[in-house]
């Protein structure tokens, strides 16, 4: 599997509002992404969960 890259154009969708918990770290990741990137902390997040969701091998989850 490739690296993620993150993109700064934006996509318009459809979005739901829902709040996540996540470690500190992991927040400060992506918040360091969002800013060397110049776009919002949610279009990172949302890149990284598409990203995972098209990349996650079916056949190995229980």
């Amino acid at each position: 599997m490739g690296k993620l890259k993150i993109i700064s154009e934006s996509k318009t969708k459809d979005s739901i509002t829902r709040t996540i918990r996540m470690s500190g770290t992991t927040f400060d990741r992506i918040a360091e992404l969002a800013e060397k990137n110049k776009i919002s902390f949610n279009n990172v997040v949302n890149q990284i969960l598409e990203y995972g969701l098209d990349n996650v091998d079916m056949d190995k989850t229980k």
